[in-house]
């Protein structure tokens, strides 16, 4: 998956389920190919709904043959206050992990925060 970047790390959680199967999803693999698309994940190993959820969007990411330099992963900490730290919590307002921003030409155009009722890849490919 995607190298880290020099704003944020790598997140183990993004590593693709080899059990994912993309021919269930292919409205969702398809909207995710689209060009120009870049994908900003913040998300913490330690977190259980991370655990749950990233590994099925790194392998919807793997079967729509997104390039690793279009795929930032931002590990995120939890404070004593329950607020979040790590590499522009600040700058995207991230209060919630999983979080995925979706921008084309550096404008944001989707957003998935923590729980949608719908697989990340599934709920990014109705907003885009």
């Amino acid at each position: 998956m995607s190298e880290a970047d020099s704003e944020g790390g790598t997140l183990e959680t993004m590593r693709p389920n080899p059990a994912w199967d993309a021919d269930s999803y292919p409205d969702a693999v398809e909207a995710l190919s689209a060009d120009g698309l870049v994908f900003r994940v913040w998300g913490g190993d330690w977190c259980g709904d991370c655990r749950g959820q990233l590994p099925d969007f790194g392998a919807a990411l793997d079967a729509a043959e997104v390039p690793d330099d279009r795929i930032h992963h931002y590990p995120v900490e939890k404070e004593a206050d329950g607020s979040k730290t790590g590499p522009l919590v600040d700058e995207y307002d991230i209060e919630l992990i999983p979080t995925v921003v979706v921008e084309r030409d550096g404008e944001e155009v989707a957003r998935y925060v923590e729980d949608e009722g719908v697989p990340i890849a599934v709920y990014l490919a109705e907003q885009l």
